[in-house]
């Protein structure tokens, strides 16, 4: 029997890459990018790549609970239902709220929208996308009347100049990165190069093909721009003709550029940039007409992102580039669906199908939906929505696939308004930092188990599609909103398929448009329930069926009240909070390679987790020497809003002054990693997307009685330990490990650590008392169940090699004795720390095809090993060890 192909899409960034799930007639599934989906063309990064690890039943949720016991599903949802009833009618229908996802499915997103600004009567439906592109919508609709992406990704391979500001795009978005590493390299040699500019306080791996690198100030982007804006109109690079009949509102953001950054110098200065470099960016872009403008987190979490925006598309507007290929403001969306979100107005600021909350849209949606009681203000923003929870104005949150109690700034906040509210619901489909808090628990099925669509940066629609049977109990997030609908007593939620609700919202999209809406996809409003699962990539607007639309506004005509763009003003604005004597630090949070969001997913792979194990502090060499912090020690980070300990990475990739911490690992892979627990909670007025760039922090050395690691083919809970993290390898799991304690009786307090009277067995120990270091191994019928190793210093064996031993099916005596000895034996290769997870490659076997295989590229690297051939994300990392061996070969 031939194993079964589907076409579905990536359920991780933006880029929206098509994939093909592989399944064998037992069930196993493997993945391939989808050679013909036009995001990614066949390539996957790390994480899409090793999807088919994450699919797994282990610690599903599989039964709903109610307030601690297993309950039926008829049960739960009549419950919730006649509570959300009784709450409604008691204290109205803005004492109840959704918090929804990304990383819901367009269907899901639709039907909670509906219900909630249609028939509870409350706007009170926020996302986690405003944590991630709210500022990018809310400058979009004051530029162009509509959140309207102009762009696609072809335009990234035919620009001249690329501009990737506020984006790490090697690792947030990394097959569109290796698309333009390829176009850079095929255009080499040519007399039209290509060239790239990154703008970012840190020297990301993105940094490896920039041509220019401009490290700025934090929160510097709007005098940037700014200064841009007026060195253009100061050399007279307009497009006279298009500003003049497309466009308002010029006269004003020229003079507020050139009051506050009359020359590039200046601009330089308040930026903390070289004035050559700043010319040099200016010169780039007078001079380009392809020129397109990349931007993401780094510029959209900021208390000024919106401003950050518009002073990008200004620039664009002033030159008429727009509306063209190869040129363009681009925003690079967080989520898988973020983009579906922002269409059926799952934002507390919108209504659905990009409407708002005027006399005429309300109207119109009251009469599409037959709506009991239509919302007719915009709701709670996602940080103000927690903070009336917390004040007991919002009495009942229903939280569906996402985790607040970790991703949103100031978290601790959070987790005391979850604690008091007095209804909280969660759907999910697996436990989390949040259903810790829950009420009411609702078993939820995920990616491969369900159907439906997802929206990507460029506006392009794909299908996610079913390729494995969901565990028994669990159900479809849309079917459990329409069944709750329905118990309410609510109408028009009797829907048997997502293609129904697909059509549903199609046909919306289209209702009195007359091309008044960008959002259009009446031309996909009566496929068939064939068509609709046969379904290919196809970009909005979709007007006539199957047939999108590549880039908007080519008629130069745009969705505002004078059909012109808008320039806005802008008056660039310090962050929030600034460094102090106390807080003398900026702390930046974001992504790191292999990880996605707070690892519900990506933490079941071993591949992903191979090669960052800890959370980490990045910081400059200046700073760790006045600190005296060495590479490897833990390190507290503290603001007025929390606290994190993590290891210390030294880099002179960032910036003096500043740090860096991921914000990935919860509570249920470290003690003390909240990264966003530490975030100012201060939100842009216009977006109210959080600043989640730029906090003032104390650091300083973190300094426990005791360093060590454990590695347990059993996941446990660990005691006495005053900081650990955890993160799953193949076979086993890996915990870092420290503690303020010294034991009296070092093999007592290691075995108590263990947390279980099984783990207490077979037990080989070595302790030097002078040295302060203890080894522990336990053997089961030959096997390495599980070792452990401590030390009075944070100098410990490797791991690596000991991991790989837990492959082998019996020990040799002499492998037995090198576990306690902590050195592999001679047969044993330590390939060292994972640098390729894709292939698992790890930094030995690279420096050894180098010295010793005469390795002398990147590319020969990769003949030798398979390092950087299979999405590149690793390849700024091969770069780096290459120089600097070959410097001390």
């Amino acid at each position: 029997m031939m194993p079964s192909v589907v076409k579905t899409t990536c359920p991780y960034c933006g880029v929206g890459c098509g994939v093909d799930a592989i399944v064998d007639e037992s069930g196993k599934v493997q993945v391939r990018g989808t050679a013909d989906h036009p995001a990614n063309l066949g390539k996957l990064c790390s994480k899409g790549s090793a999807l088919a690890e994450t699919i797994s039943f282990e610690d599903r949720l599989t039964h709903p609970q109610l307030y601690g016991s297993q309950a039926t599903w008829d049960d739960a949802l009549s419950s919730i239902a006649d509570r959300l009833k009784k709450i409604i009618e008691r204290h109205g229908p803005d004492s109840v709220a959704f918090y929804v996802s990304g990383q819901l499915l367009t269907e899901d997103y639709y039907v909670a929208n509906k219900l909630m600004k249609g028939f509870i009567g409350s706007a009170n439906i926020d996302t986690n996308s405003r944590l991630c592109m709210s500022s990018s919508v809310a400058g979009h609709k004051r530029a162009f009347g509509s959140d309207t992406v102009p762009c696609n990704y072809e335009d990234l391979e035919i620009a001249d100049l690329v501009i990737l500001t506020g984006s790490n795009t090697a690792w947030c978005h990394p097959v569109l990165y290796q698309r333009l590493v390829k176009a850079k390299r095929e255009r080499a040699n040519t007399n039209n190069p290509m060239k790239i500019i990154v703008i970012d306080p840190r020297e990301t791996a993105t940094c490896d093909i920039a041509d220019l690198h401009l490290p700025l100030n934090p929160g510097s982007d709007t005098m940037l721009f700014n200064g841009l804006l007026n060195w253009l109109n100061q050399q007279q690079v307009i497009d006279k003709e298009f500003v003049s009949k497309h466009t308002e509102g010029h006269e004003q953001a020229l003079k507020n550029a050139a009051w506050h950054t009359p020359t590039a110098a200046i601009t330089a200065a308040h930026c903390g940039l070289e004035p050559e470099a700043v010319e040099t960016f200016f010169h780039w872009f007078a001079k380009t007409e392809k020129t397109i403008s990349v931007y993401s987190q780094g510029v959209n979490q900021s208390s000024s992102g919106t401003d950050k925006v518009n002073a990008i598309i200004n620039c664009h507007l002033l030159t008429g580039r727009i509306g063209k290929p190869g040129m363009g403001p681009f925003s690079f969306t967080g989520q898988p669906n973020a983009m579906g979100g922002r269409e059926v107005g799952a934002l507390a600021n919108q209504m659905a199908a990009h409407m708002d909350f005027d006399g005429e849209d309300i109207d119109r949606l009251q009469r599409f939906w037959q709506g009991e009681r239509m919302a007719t203000r915009p709701g709670l923003k996602a940080v103000d929505l927690f903070r009336q929870v917390e004040k007991g104005t919002v009495k009942a949150v229903w939280i569906m696939a996402t985790n607040p109690a970790v991703s949103l700034p100031d978290n601790s906040q959070v987790r005391r308004a979850l604690d008091k509210c007095e209804l909280v619901i969660v759907s999910d489909c697996v436990n989390t930092d949040t259903t810790d808090f829950a009420d009411v628990i609702l078993p939820i099925q995920t990616w491969g188990e369900k159907q439906g669509t997802v929206t990507n940066s460029e506006r392009r629609i794909s299908r996610q599609r079913k390729f494995i049977e969901p565990p028994e109990g669990t159900r479809t997030d849309w079917h459990v909103i329409s069944e709750v609908a329905q118990r309410m007593g609510f109408t028009g939620f009797d829907y048997q398929s997502t293609h129904e609700i697909f059509s549903e919202y199609c046909e919306l999209t289209g209702f009195e448009n007359d091309n008044s809406r960008d959002l259009d996809l009446s031309g996909l409003k009566d496929l068939s329930a064939e068509h609709y699962d046969q379904l290919k990539p196809v970009q909005w607007p979709v007007k006539k069926a199957e047939a999108g639309t590549s880039h908007m506004f080519t008629d130069q005509r745009f969705f505002t009240g004078s059909g012109r763009a808008q320039f806005v003003a802008i008056s660039p604005r310090a962050p929030a909070n600034l460094p102090d004597d106390k807080y003398p630090f900026r702390l930046n949070t974001g992504r790191i390679r292999d990880q996605w969001h707070t690892m519900t997913r990506t933490g079941r792979s071993p591949r992903l987790s191979a090669h960052t194990v800890e959370p980490y502090v990045e910081i400059n060499p200046h700073d760790a020497l006045y600190l005296t912090i060495e590479p490897g020690d833990l390190v507290s980070v503290n603001s007025q809003w929390g606290k994190v300990i993590a290891r210390a990475n030294i880099s002179d990739h960032i910036k003096p002054g500043d740090v860096f911490i991921p914000f990935h690992w919860s509570g249920k892979f470290a003690s003390q990693a909240l990264a966003d627990s530490l975030v100012n909670p201060a939100t842009d007025p216009v977006s109210g997307q959080p600043e989640f760039k730029h906090t003032p922090v104390a650091v300083s050395r973190y300094t426990p009685q005791w360093h060590g690691f454990l590695l347990s083919r059993k996941r446990i809970s660990l005691i006495n330990t005053s900081y650990w993290c955890c993160t799953k390898r193949y076979g086993l799991w890996q915990y870092e490990i420290a503690g303020e304690d010294l034991p009296e009786n070092w093999a007592s307090a290691a075995r108590e650590m263990l947390c279980g009277p099984e783990q207490n067995k077979n037990w080989s120990e070595m302790f030097d008392s002078a040295a302060k270091q203890y080894r522990g191994a336990r053997f089961v019928d030959g096997n390495l169940a599980a070792c452990l190793f401590i030390s009075a210093s944070p100098d410990l064996p490797a791991r690596d090699w000991l991991i790989d031993l837990f492959a082998e099916e019996t020990l040799t005596r002499e492998q037995r004795l090198r576990v306690l000895a902590g050195t592999p034996a001679q047969n044993d290769q330590d390939r060292g720390k994972i640098i390729c997870s894709c292939h698992s490659v790890g930094f030995n076997t690279i420096k050894q095809a180098i010295t010793e295989q005469q390795a002398d590229s990147v590319e020969k690297i990769g003949e030798i090993t398979c390092a950087g051939t299979n999405c590149g994300s690793c390849v700024p990392e091969l770069q780096s060890i290459l120089e600097e061996t070959l410097v001390t070969r």
